[in-house]
């Protein structure tokens, strides 16, 4: 926008004049016409018509480009990720977010290291956006009731990001009040009210938007929702109004809304999802307010903590996210682990590994953060159609060509990569010093900082305290000593902002900035203040080693040493996150974790550190520097080699969003569809007598049989249970035997669930016998259980209502460990 902005009227009729850059002109429109308009991935599925006809993607922050500054770490970038990936693969996907006035903020440093905020006011007239208007041409808008008869108002920008548009609510129009045009003034800004708001926008306005753009445009509606992060939460009650004011009852509208939904919980720490009061919440909504149509009691119900363990004063906005969806899931494998346990308490009696989020693993868009150099590189073995297949859709056996590039080639690349970094670096010290207050005098030192031979280290993240950004300063000496081996050094760059109202983190930048400052380090150890998308365009690449060090298990994801890997970097990090699941020696190394109970944080944090120094000083420096007969690092460049070829498909937002169309979107947009009125209404009723219900449901007896005199391996029993139904019958439950090894304490563990049928009932006394074979198909201690669940056709899972039978401990004849 800028430079259409600065280029003179004469200069453009000189173009418009000029054949050969008409003629390239028209070949760049072409191709970009080809990938907006052309088949890809999507269109090309087999029976296209089963899949979403679009999917609404609602986020409170979306990273898309360093032009368009409304993010604020890894949730936003994730975000923006996922729409590029959604755009190459063809998926016909709606974003939905909000247009901050302000952003997140810029950081500097003060003099003394303290961390600095600055909020510049950003023109939408001058971003990458444009109005989304009616066909009069004045600006669309969507409009939420307050309490006391007001309004907030939002127009409408429209970012276009390839295929997928972005709708972004702004409230700072004319129309608004003076404190409804500040609604939509800072990311993550503000106190509880105004959080609320913003969150009210995004989730209700939003929807309303998507409607709106579907309706100016003749863009599919969506079927599926998907909630990335409890923030759009209210998307789901909007969408439950619409049906109310439609003439569905409350309930059943709640069935047909949660079958097309998604929910994507993002962190394992409760302070990163936000709680409201209830009174807060209650006071807006309701007749008063917005979605008078919906009782105070029905929302109220969605978010509270009613569960043991919760507050139940609090409404919390990822409980109300998970009670509104059907489907769910974390971000990789071992945080879809965490996510189980930490929100078991919604569906009690089931084990943690039973509950119904299930987890994908995030990726990142490699043609944002894959270096020109190594987009190039592989153009030369690939072909650059082939390349971009790679880096977009990914399979591994596009990215097997790298394993017969030169090690000189590779090498070269890695040095040329550092060497930019090492340049960008000192450009980037000089400007923050400069803010400090420093002369040009002072500076001269600058131009010793890095050098492009040296190991180089990258951290960079957001400064919350579990991510640890000083553990590297737990024994200074150590340090020092490895920045300033005389054969094997290293250097270190780090970048990170603490949250505003973080002090401990403005306290944690302070001491690693004043650690930078030391005249015997600064030359080998960095603080690079304002990191973001930009600058990680550049720091990324020219890494040898990203270093990430959280307390296990409370990184969900950590999708920045992704992006170094698909640079050639190597990763050394705790395994956590990503991590966990897809280390191996080739990709780089592991920091063991001292997670024992009797652990205290300080002495965790002594231990970690020194298995760190020690992994440096023996293990990382010594492959970096030793060279082989050929004069390379040849260990090291096999370590590179073996991480683009094995790792770099993995790590692909292209493989993501692939998963989350197989695996989530196509089941939720079959379960919308199948969610008729009709059904919707079935589905609440039954739901509803259930739960009325489920009170006089009970396992009474069980037995075994089996024709020989011991269990052994390869035996079936035959298992005969007799349970109560209450006012229930057969096609509402599901009996089932539990089966499985047996741990320490006597708890089944890798479970296997078998239907028992019903073979006579009810009796004179109201039970149902049940029968069915039980198979030993495995050595070691091994024990059964039974147990009663709900069943429905319309159900997703079977723990969906929450609610369980097993038998009382007199119940069980013969039942327990059956094998050692």
């Amino acid at each position: 926008m800028r430079l259409l902005g600065s280029v003179p009227s004469a200069r453009l009729a000189e173009l418009a004049g000029d054949r050969r850059f008409l003629r390239r002109l028209t070949a760049v429109a072409d191709d970009l016409g080809d990938y907006v308009t052309g088949d890809r991935w999507y269109q090309t599925r087999p029976q296209p018509a089963e899949l979403p006809a679009a999917v609404a993607y609602f986020s409170p922050e979306f990273g898309i480009t360093a032009a368009l500054p409304q993010y604020s770490g890894g949730l936003g970038i994730l975000a923006g990720d996922h729409l590029k990936s959604a755009s190459d693969l063809g998926v016909p996907l709606i974003g939905v977010g909000l247009l901050y006035r302000h952003g997140y903020f810029r950081q500097s440093l003060s003099r003394d290291g303290w961390q600095q905020e600055h909020y510049p006011v950003l023109d939408p007239n001058e971003l990458p956006v444009a109005l989304l208007k009616e066909a009069d041409g004045t600006p669309a808008q969507v409009a939420l009731a307050l309490p006391g008869g007001r309004l907030l108002r939002a127009r409408i920008w429209l970012a276009q990001v390839g295929r997928v548009p972005l709708l972004m609510l702004d409230s700072d129009v004319e129309e608004n009040d003076v404190g409804e045009r500040g609604v939509t003034d800072r990311l993550y800004g503000g106190g509880s009210e105004h959080r609320l708001l913003q969150e009210m926008l995004l989730g209700i306005g939003g929807v309303r938007a998507v409607r709106t753009y579907c309706r100016l445009t003749g863009h599919p509606e969506p079927e599926v929702f998907h909630t990335n992060e409890g923030h759009a939460g209210f998307l789901g009650l909007e969408r439950i109004a619409e049906l109310v004011a439609a003439g569905l009852d409350f309930d059943s509208a709640l069935e047909a809304v949660r079958a097309g939904t998604v929910f994507t919980t993002h962190t394992p720490v409760p302070a990163g999802i936000d709680r409201f009061d209830r009174e807060l919440v209650a006071h807006h909504f309701g007749t008063d307010a917005e979605l008078p149509g919906i009782g105070v009691e029905h929302v109220l119900r969605l978010g509270m903590e009613t569960y043991p363990g919760g507050e139940p004063n609090l409404f919390n906005m990822a409980v109300m996210g998970l009670r509104l969806a059907q489907r769910a899931n974390g971000v990789s494998l071992l945080h879809g682990s965490v996510s189980r346990e930490m929100f078991a308490g919604l569906w009690p009696g089931f084990d943690p590994d039973e509950v119904p989020i299930t987890s994908v693993t995030n990726g990142v868009h490699a043609p944002t953060w894959v270096a020109p150099e190594v987009v190039r590189l592989g153009a030369r073995r690939l072909g650059d159609r082939r390349t971009e297949e790679a880096l977009t859709v990914g399979g591994p056996e596009r990215w097997d060509a790298v394993a017969s590039v030169a090690d000189q080639e590779i090498w070269e690349l890695r040095r040329g990569l550092r060497e930019q970094l090492v340049l960008e670096v000192r450009e980037r010290l000089r400007a923050s010093w400069r803010q400090r207050g420093a002369g040009t005098a002072e500076l001269g030192w600058i131009d010793g900082v890095l050098d492009p031979d040296v190991l180089t280290i990258g951290f960079a993240r957001r400064v919350p305290s579990y991510k640890r950004l000083t553990l590297m300063l737990r024994d200074r000496d150590r340090l020092m000593d490895l920045l300033l081996h005389p054969e094997r050094p290293i250097q270190i760059v780090v970048a990170g902002k603490a949250h505003p109202a973080d002090d401990g983190g403005k306290r944690l930048v302070q001491e690693l900035v004043r650690f930078t400052d030391d005249p015997r380090v600064r030359h080998r150890v960095v603080f690079l203040p304002d990191y973001g998308m930009a600058m990680a365009q550049k720091l990324l690449p020219g890494c040898d080693i990203w270093l990430n060090n959280p307390l296990r298990p409370l990184e969900a994801c950590g999708t920045s040493g992704m992006k170094a890997a698909l640079n050639g970097g190597l990763n050394l990090s705790v395994l956590d996150g990503w991590w966990d699941e897809w280390f191996q020696p080739d990709f780089g190394w592991a920091v063991p974790t001292a997670d024992g109970a009797g652990t205290d944080p300080d002495r965790r944090d002594d231990i970690e550190a020194a298995a760190l120094y020690d992994l440096l000083e023996q293990r990382v420096t010594p492959r970096f520097y030793e060279r082989g007969r050929s004069g390379l690092p040849d260990r090291w460049i096999e370590m590179v080699r073996q991480t683009l070829t094995l790792l770099g498909p993995k790590v692909l937002a292209g493989r993501m969003v692939r998963e989350y169309v197989e695996r989530l979107y196509t089941p939720a947009a079959h379960a919308h569809r199948s969610m008729t009125p009709d059904r919707a209404r079935e589905l609440a009723a039954w739901k509803g007598r259930v739960r009325a219900a489920w009170h006089g449901v009970s396992v009474d007896h069980v037995e075994t049989a089996t024709a020989t005199a011991t269990a052994e391996l390869g035996t079936t029993l035959a298992l005969r249970v007799r349970v109560r139904l209450g006012d229930l019958a057969p096609d509402d439950v599901e009996v089932q035997a539990v089966s499985g090894r047996v741990d320490p304490e006597d708890r089944i563990t890798d479970a296997t669930t078998v239907p028992l049928k019903p073979i006579a009932g009810p009796d004179l006394e109201g039970h149902w016998t049940y029968e069915g074979p039980l198979s030993l198909d495995r050595t070691g201690p091994y024990g059964y259980t039974v147990r009663i669940l709900p069943t429905h056709r319309l159900l997703a899972s079977g723990a969906e209502l929450g609610l369980v039978t097993a038998p009382s401990e007199g119940a069980v004849a013969g039942a327990g460990v059956l094998m050692r």
